[in-house]
């Protein structure tokens, strides 16, 4: 085990070596010490997870598969990661890196951006964005509670303050649980003056950023504390639900499915979700490929984030409802 002051060493060459481009030569002088020992210092940042490697797709590699699914679903944006192999790890992977591409490139000054809690590609995503000081004002709201266990509070957290620190803006949070015991205590909860002032920054939201859920929750998700008994999720399946925004359900056609278990959400509702300019959604894999489709046919997003498999299961999918609509009409 390192001692911290090792792991700030290591991080410190990692930041010298990675952010301000510096040579392992001009770094040794920096830090007093040779090159071959950051070499050593950088190996070990990889090994730690300080520093994570990617390989990103060149833009424009799926070009045309994207062009089709923007016109085919509405989208103002699609984007295609190539990820390794049809696995959730390698695809978790591969839209995390892609989103915070797009992301990094679609921020500027005084953006008030909207950030889901509970989401595994989000995690991924600014866990491998860089830090983008040119910006100024920016401000990070919470979309959905997050307090609930101490892994529910660590998690919304991260996702809210690492943003901000990476956008060089504010973190404003939702103080609340993303799910409580009843409408009634939804509706009290909301009056809070915190939680309140965070809710009514959800009209000004100009760019959100929200993970896709599958009725089969991730491990992130069932380990949160903010999802449903396995009893209630067997009463949202039994009105048809397929997916989630938010823990706010939809059918397979994308229509929103409003219940008592809906009430019970502390977090923006998909109809004030869906009137922001821009709303990236980031999900991919087979788990959550009925989640996605469904969201897109509801237009709950207007730029997905997703992978080739899932890409092309969409693009196959729509062809056939297609084809479908065409025969009735016949």
């Amino acid at each position: 085990m390192q001692s911290f002051p090792d792991l700030r060493t290591i991080t410190k060459a990692a930041r010298l070596y990675y952010e301000e481009h510096l040579t392992q030569t001009e770094i040794a002088a920096k830090l007093g010490t040779t090159q071959v020992a950051v070499s050593r210092l950088l190996k070990r940042a990889e090994e730690y997870g300080i520093v994570r490697t990617t390989v990103i797709s060149p833009p424009g590699a799926f070009a045309e598969l994207e062009g089709l699914l923007e016109q085919r679903f509405g989208l103002s944006q699609m984007v295609i990661a190539e990820a390794a192999r049809d696995t959730e790890e390698a695809v978790l992977s591969a839209i995390g890196s892609a989103a915070a591409q797009l992301v990094e490139s679609t921020i500027k000054s005084g953006e008030l951006i909207g950030i889901s809690s509970w989401s595994a590609s989000l995690l991924s995503m600014v866990d491998q964005m860089h830090p983008l000081r040119k910006l100024q004002k920016c401000t990070v709201v919470q979309l959905l509670g997050g307090i609930g266990s101490p892994s529910a509070e660590k998690h919304a957290n991260h996702l809210a303050t690492r943003l901000a620190r990476l956008v060089n803006g504010d973190a404003r949070f939702l103080p609340a649980p993303g799910v409580v015991g009843s409408a009634s205590a939804a509706r009290i909860l909301s009056q809070d003056p915190y939680v309140r002032e965070t809710l009514e920054l959800f009209d000004k939201i100009t760019l959100a950023l929200v993970g896709i859920g599958s009725l089969e929750p991730s491990a992130l998700v069932a380990s949160s504390g903010n999802s449903f008994s396995s009893e209630e999720l067997a009463i949202i399946q039994q009105s048809g639900v397929v997916g989630d925004i938010c823990l706010r359900f939809y059918d397979a056609n994308g229509k929103e499915v409003k219940d008592t278990l809906g009430n019970r959400v502390i977090g923006i509702e998909l109809e004030k979700l869906s009137r922001i300019r821009t709303t990236i959604g980031i999900a991919g894999g087979k788990r959550k490929f009925a989640a996605i489709l469904a969201g897109l046919r509801g237009k709950w997003i207007n730029t997905l984030v997703t992978d080739q498999f899932t890409a092309d299961r969409l693009a196959k999918q729509s062809a056939k409802d297609q084809r479908f609509a065409s025969s009735k009409v016949a």
